[in-house]
């Protein structure tokens, strides 16, 4: 059988979904893959690492990476700018392995039209009161960010039919394993072309 090379997936989804927890439980089970890890402008929280969690960059050194076609994706999310690499992702395929990134409707749908080869997988919460009750939870967001928040996860959350699968994290050992038999069942497809970046 052909080997198309190994795999792009994009989990999206609206915040509050639990993308992260989800991509934290695959690390933990030392799954393969290769987990991106994002560009952004804002500044780091609590406890998190510069090179593990985010790349923590500066307004200037964004735009330059930006001018210089280093991310497949950009964009301003919640008033911060954000983007995702090429060069680890080229990197990690180039190695065979299997590439997994996290990021927003807008970003999942931009990478899906530039790199066809993306397996895009849509996580959405339990109910919409359950996605508002971990947005609320967190703590992290003025009132008026809440807001733009959770009417963001609504338009988001309606937009799941866009995307190759959908999975609903009720439980996260279960969606963990939904997204290990989806990468199986796109690695034995016969008619998968192999992932290209562009230029």
């Amino acid at each position: 059988m052909r080997d198309a090379g190994p795999l792009l997936v994009v989990l999206t989804g609206p915040s509050g979904a639990g993308k992260d927890s989800i991509l934290n439980l695959l690390k933990e089970r030392g799954s393969p893959y290769h987990f991106t890890v994002t560009a952004t402008t804002r500044a780091p929280r609590p406890g998190e690492q510069h090179g593990v969690d985010y790349y923590f960059v500066s307004r200037d050194e964004f735009e330059s990476m930006v001018r210089d076609g280093e991310l497949l994706e950009h964009a301003i999310v919640y008033g911060q700018e954000k983007g995702v690499p090429k060069a680890p992702i080229r990197a990690a395929l180039a190695e065979g392995k299997d590439v997994i990134m996290r990021t927003d409707v807008q970003g999942a749908r931009y990478i899906k039209s530039v790199v066809p080869g993306a397996v895009t997988i849509f996580v959405s919460g339990p109910s919409r009161e359950e996605l508002e009750r971990r947005l609320r939870d967190r703590g992290a967001d003025s009132p008026e960010q809440m807001e733009v928040r959770l009417r963001t996860a609504a338009e988001e959350t309606d937009a799941a039919g866009e995307f190759d699968y959908t999975i609903v994290n009720d439980d996260l050992n279960r969606c963990a394993g939904a997204i290990e038999t989806i990468l199986e069942q796109e690695r034995a497809r016969e008619d998968r072309g192999p992932v290209d970046l562009g230029e």
